[in-house]
């Protein structure tokens, strides 16, 4: 179980170290992927990126420095509301499609939050 476990927080934590990255790429650039990118402040989706990067660092770095578990589980929990606002930001818009992957990410830190509680 911690084998899986700890696979699952790498990868959520890749998952959201790209959205990192994506979110400090140029706005026109971006905004051609994700629409919603370009039709919000560029600061709001900055701060989203660094959300992004929190969550990333908080899912995998308390497991590989061996301090602080709960600081995983805390984040894990915080990491499904952070989708479940992505979602109701998204359905908001109409922009259903999109809303899987928040889905997938969501079930896989609940899934991390109950593992290591």
């Amino acid at each position: 179980m911690q084998t899986t476990l700890l696979i699952a927080q790498i990868i959520l934590a890749a998952f959201f170290v790209s959205g990192t990255i994506m979110k400090f790429m140029p706005i026109v650039k971006i905004s051609a992927k994700m629409p919603w990118t370009g039709q919000v402040p560029a600061l709001y989706v900055r701060l989203l990126g660094v959300l992004d990067l929190l969550a990333a660092a908080g899912l995998v770095l308390p497991a590989l420095l061996h301090k602080n578990p709960g600081i995983t589980i805390w984040t894990a929990i915080a990491t499904v509301l952070y989708m479940v606002c992505a979602m109701a930001f998204h359905i908001s818009r109409g922009e259903k499609s999109v809303v899987g992957v928040n889905i997938i990410a969501a079930i896989i830190a609940g899934f991390i939050a109950y593992g290591m509680m």
